[in-house]
């Protein structure tokens, strides 16, 4: 015996993912069957859920960049500085990077 699940969402939502799965060669019903068998099949969701955190990094004004630089010198020359290998193995924790 099989039992339906019924979801609502928004019609743009319904439209945008019937789209994307017919790309990918099967269709909605198929692709939350497929969600609800990995997540069974990973005890938990099949995917990582996370709150997006906001990446410093990210390309910036080039004022504030040589802001940030006159900074980074300033400190530097006062002994507060950091190896390289420190900051990027930071970043790749912080921001999965």
């Amino acid at each position: 015996m099989a039992s339906t699940i019924q979801v609502r969402v928004d019609d743009e939502l319904k439209k945008k993912s019937d789209r994307l799965f017919k790309d990918l060669g099967t269709d909605t019903t198929s692709a939350i069957r497929m969600f609800l068998t990995q997540a069974v099949a990973n005890n938990g969701f099949p995917f990582e859920i996370k709150r997006v955190q906001k990446n410093p990094y990210m390309p910036m004004s080039e004022e504030l960049l040589l802001e940030k630089l006159e900074r980074s010198r300033n400190g530097a020359t006062q002994g507060d500085y950091k190896f390289a290998e420190e900051i990027v193995s930071d970043m790749r924790e912080k921001y999965g990077l």
